[in-house]
């Protein structure tokens, strides 16, 4: 039961680290936490991976992340929403990962998150 619980409280602290570094993003965009720590099965190994979707993004993946002050450990994917809506379309599996089993942690653009 103590196992449990630790993975718990690692788990709700790594949502509240990776919802205060989404709150002071100084634009619009809805940010879900995706992969392991979403889904509860997280090791010692694994990173925080966080979906970001913005209109606000310019110019490729690339250079949208040098842009952002990401933390340390933290796996960002920055998307804009067409992009995003595209990959629903075809059903990639980031897309499908993040309306089964992903966190909300920031939701500006109050995006409806199910797979059509």
């Amino acid at each position: 039961m103590e196992v449990i619980k630790e993975r718990k409280r690692i788990r709700e602290k790594i949502i509240k680290e990776a919802s205060s570094w989404t709150a002071k993003l100084p634009f619009k965009a809805t940010a879900m936490l995706i992969g392991s720590y979403a889904r509860g099965d997280f090791n010692l190994w694994s990173d925080i991976d966080i979906l970001l979707i913005s209109e606000e993004f310019k110019g490729n993946p690339v250079e949208r992340l040098k842009a952002l002050d990401i933390p340390p450990g933290f796996q960002v994917i920055p998307l804009t929403l067409k992009e995003f809506k595209k990959l629903l379309t075809k059903r990639n599996q980031l897309a499908i990962e993040a309306t089964k089993h992903g966190v909300i942690l920031r939701n500006d653009l109050k995006l409806l998150l199910q797979v059509p």
